[in-house]
């Protein structure tokens, strides 16, 4: 917002609306500074005609506008001739007049096309700042919408997502073999769990979300859904790893099998336990996902290449799609451990 100062510069010339009012104060202005320079006049020396009309004619300029402005400089002028350039009280023209009448009528030009120029830049500035200010509410404005827009396609797709799932589960009431109602309940599973990753995989402003926030938030709809309170989840993930938006989807979903194996699996029999899930960098510019947990391990003659596990076929094929590879391998001092290698992520 402008000061006072700048407000008032911005709103002149005055009483823009009536000009009768300001062409009369300009006349009122000029005659006065006519007396003016009468009551001074044995105080000044010979040769200052114009002294108290300059100001005058600059203040009607300034106050009321270029009209008004040279109404005044030229009656000052005809006054300033007639009463106090010899012969006074006339107009005769003598040696010197034209040469003085010259110089005023310069000065003043001069002083009411700066006034002018001034003001007319003055009202450039304020236009352009209320233009400035209406495009701002606008964009505000826009940017709230844009906001509400994005947040509500979020909400629908992964309402669709979540839709779909739902409707498995409603068939899955209708199956009475045992294979197929699991089938379709991992599948419901999984499809739910891309809903929910698709909720949080972009910023309102169309920017990736930050991978350290979204694994985690990711991390905790795992623990909440497991349910067990004795099961710790700890997450690490390198500041220097990004992901680009199209291969974060399988790249949860791998982690997300991994664990949901770990919660299964390791810890079939026990309330208690840690995951620890890291993401970092590995030579080269790869990142490296490692889940491991100190469950109960893998079961004898485990082969991963032999399996038929749907979850670890699943986690397999989503590393191929990022160019990358996933195994599982017992830990060195129990539990298990998963691993996806990414050796040249999607940029």
């Amino acid at each position: 917002m402008p000061d006072r100062r700048t407000a008032f510069l911005e709103r002149l010339p005055l009483l823009g609306d009536r000009p009768t009012l300001r062409y009369a104060l300009a006349i009122l202005l000029s005659v006065g500074a006519c007396v003016l320079r009468a009551a001074l006049d044995d105080w000044f020396p010979p040769g200052f005609p114009f002294l108290t009309f300059f100001p005058a004619v600059i203040v009607s300029a300034f106050l009321l506008g270029r009209g008004p402005g040279a109404v005044a400089a030229v009656l000052c002028g005809l006054l300033a001739w007639y009463y106090f350039i010899p012969p006074f009280q006339s107009f005769a023209m003598q040696e010197g007049t034209a040469v003085a009448l010259g110089f005023y009528a310069a000065v003043v030009t001069v002083d009411i096309a700066l006034v002018h120029w001034m003001q007319h830049a003055n009202r450039a500035a304020r236009l352009e700042r209320e233009r400035s200010h209406a495009l701002a509410t606008d964009s505000a404005r826009l940017a709230a919408r844009n906001a509400l827009l994005f947040q509500e396609l979020q909400h629908r797709v992964s309402n669709n997502i979540q839709m779909v799932g739902a409707v498995l589960t409603l068939h899955r009431r209708g199956l009475e073999d045992a294979h197929a109602r699991s089938a379709l309940d991992n599948a419901a599973a999984r499809i739910g769990l891309i809903g929910r990753i698709q909720r949080q995989l972009y910023e309102i402003d169309g920017q990736d979300s930050d991978l350290a926030a979204f694994l985690g938030a990711l991390v905790d709809d795992l623990a909440a859904a497991d349910g067990r309170a004795g099961i710790r989840f700890a997450l690490n993930v390198d500041p220097d790893v990004t992901l680009a938006t199209d291969a974060r989807i399988p790249f949860a979903l791998i982690m997300a099998e991994a664990v949901a194996n770990a919660v299964e699996h390791g810890f079939a029999d026990r309330d208690s336990g840690t995951i620890t899930i890291q993401v970092c960098r590995i030579d080269g510019g790869g990142i490296r996902l490692s889940i491991a947990d100190d469950g109960i391990g893998l079961p004898p003659g485990f082969d991963m290449d032999a399996s038929t596990s749907l979850g670890l076929t699943i986690a397999r094929a989503l590393a191929r799609q990022l160019e990358g590879q996933f195994e599982v391998r017992a830990g060195p001092s129990g539990g298990t451990i998963s691993t996806l290698t990414i050796a040249a992520p999607p940029a």
